[in-house]
């Protein structure tokens, strides 16, 4: 039960990243099922494959963390020899699985992404900026990745607006992190680099990081490029802009509040958060069948 652990099954939620290509570009037959599942399980263990090596990393600071002293390693119920075994025979499956199975993209996609949260595990996560710039490229690498399953080309406004939007919710955390703490020489304790990130600081690239993710989406909808144009009307998605701004400035607020522990926290428990996913969601689905349930009520797509 301790290796299960070890491996956050909780964090597997955010290789759900692999979704955004095949949804946008509608790819939903039974290969393209099919490849978005296998790279999303590919996913999943080279993602537990760099938990655990990060876990290794860090024992001794989650060990002084409130809630992170519980992990297998900080507690003492995996060794740190275990947990790279176990880690190393999650990266030879993941890659294995992507080698065997998928196209030869997806593969180097991943391989990519295990060097880039390697990096930021042994070193870079160390270096304050970089560390929130490399968590937000392994979400642009997992979005790829899901594109490249299913053979799609992905606009770069897509990619530009995932970066950004993973930026603000990665200086987001940092800024939970700090609030969980009485000061900040505690919390560098936890991360050296929260020392430098004071609440003001931080506040402000929330802030900038924020505005930069809206224009980014309102810039994809926007792109009139034939060449990245999904089977829908994307600018109609434009019209979703004030759940968007919404969203964005409610998640700015609660973790700016100190009252939430982190981006997941949020996601999961806030109700009007969720409320603004929910509807968000549903209408971006309308939107995308948009020409089916006109036909089927006597009108035109337009």
């Amino acid at each position: 039960m301790a290796f299960l652990r070890l491996m956050r099954p909780a964090q597997w939620i955010k290789n759900l990243a692999v979704l955004a290509g095949p949804a946008f570009a509608m790819q939903f037959g039974e290969d393209a099922v099919w490849n978005t599942l296998l790279i999303f399980v590919a996913f999943c263990l080279i993602s537990s494959a760099s938990y655990a090596i990060n876990d290794v990393m860090d024992r001794e600071a989650d060990a002084l963390h409130p809630k992170k002293k519980t992990r297998p390693i900080a507690c003492g119920d995996v060794s740190p020899g275990a947990a790279i075994v176990q880690a190393i025979l999650l990266v030879v499956a993941g890659v294995g699985l992507s080698a065997k199975m998928l196209p030869l993209g997806c593969t180097v996609i991943l391989v990519a992404y295990f060097v880039v949260i390697l990096s930021y595990s042994l070193a870079l996560k160390r270096r304050m900026i970089l560390d929130v710039i490399l968590i937000a490229v392994g979400f642009v690498l997992r979005a790829t990745a899901g594109a490249e399953a299913v053979e799609v080309v992905v606009s770069p406004w897509l990619i530009v607006c995932t970066f950004t939007i993973c930026l603000f919710m990665g200086f987001g955390k940092r800024r939970c992190e700090i609030a969980q703490f009485g000061s900040l020489e505690e919390a560098s304790e936890h991360r050296l680099t929260l020392l430098r990130y004071t609440p003001e600081f931080l506040n402000h690239l929330i802030s900038v990081s924020a505005g930069i993710a809206i224009m980014t989406f309102l810039l994809y909808t926007m792109d009139r490029n034939p060449e990245y144009a999904p089977p829908f009307r994307k600018d109609h998605l434009l019209y979703t802009m004030p759940l968007v701004v919404y969203g964005v400035f409610r998640f700015a607020m609660l973790v700016q509040s100190g009252n939430r522990q982190g981006p997941m926290d949020i996601i999961v428990r806030d109700k009007p958060f969720i409320g603004t996913i929910v509807i968000w969601g549903l209408l971006a689905v309308a939107i995308m069948t948009e020409k089916y349930w006109l036909a089927a009520v006597g009108f035109g797509a337009g």
